[in-house]
Formats: structure tokens, sequence, C-alpha cells
């Protein structure tokens, strides 16, 4: 198993380093393309909100933890936080069916993180929010 981990403000304008450290992880262990997008625009949602809602209106730390597994082959990505108990899963799902002019303001971030991503979990332990994301290698 191959991990990596970054710590980092949570901030909107560290996004750039955040992207630069998942990619290069995922290149680094061979991840395809289309699964590269899939998870750079999950990190990019789950990143975002963390840096604007979890210590607002203050700052704090974030950290992004990669970890690879072989059975089944996977990219497990895990963001930690230590602001305010929040879980993302507990939102419902926006009615896409709307026109953009009718729906409401939010939450599309979560609803193509969920969808994108094959596993989506969350707890809130020893203070911190902890949100798993799991993405299958498939051939």
């Amino acid at each position: 198993m191959n991990a990596q981990e970054l710590n980092i403000e949570a901030s909107v304008d560290k996004l750039s380093q955040v992207l630069q450290f998942v990619d290069s992880y995922l290149e680094s262990v061979g991840c395809p393309i289309k699964v590269q997008m899939h998870i750079s625009l999950a990190v990019e949602e789950i990143f975002v909100n963390i840096s604007s809602y979890a210590y607002a209106p203050g700052t704090g730390k974030a950290s992004v933890c990669l970890k690879t597994s072989d059975d089944p082959p996977a990219i497990t990505i895990t963001f930690m936080d230590h602001g305010i108990p929040y879980n993302p899963l507990e939102k419902k799902d926006p009615d896409i069916s709307l026109p953009a002019g009718k729906r409401q303001i939010g939450g599309l971030g979560i609803f193509l993180t969920k969808k994108t991503m094959d596993d989506v979990s969350y707890e809130y332990k020893d203070g911190q929010n902890i949100l798993h994301l799991v993405k299958y290698l498939k051939s």
C-alpha cells in the first residue's frame, strides 16, 4: 500500500497546491487519466467546501491523505479537518431535473462527488471531520 499525506491551510488559494499534490501522486501510481479527472473534480469540490465553511469566518488546517490498495485496485482520498462538525452526505441531492435558473444554489459539488466516486463515507471522530472518497481503478 502506497500512501502520502499533505497538511495545508484550508484556504481556497491553496487549491492549486492540493491539486498538484493529488495529480502528482495519481501519475506516480499509474492512475488512468479518466479516473484522475474524476478524482481531481471531487478533490476540488471537497477542498473548496472545507476552505469555505469548516472554520468560517476564520481559517484552520486540513489534511489530504492519498492511499492505494490492490484488492480491489483503488485509490482512497481522505480529507480531515478540525472545523465545525458537518456531514456532507446528509445534504439532500439537488433536483437536477429543474432548469438551472430554478435550482437552489449550492449542493451540486457534493452531488457530483457522490456520482463520480465509487464510495463516499463520513465520520466525526476525535474532534475531526473525516471524509473518505474511494475510486476503483477499473481497467
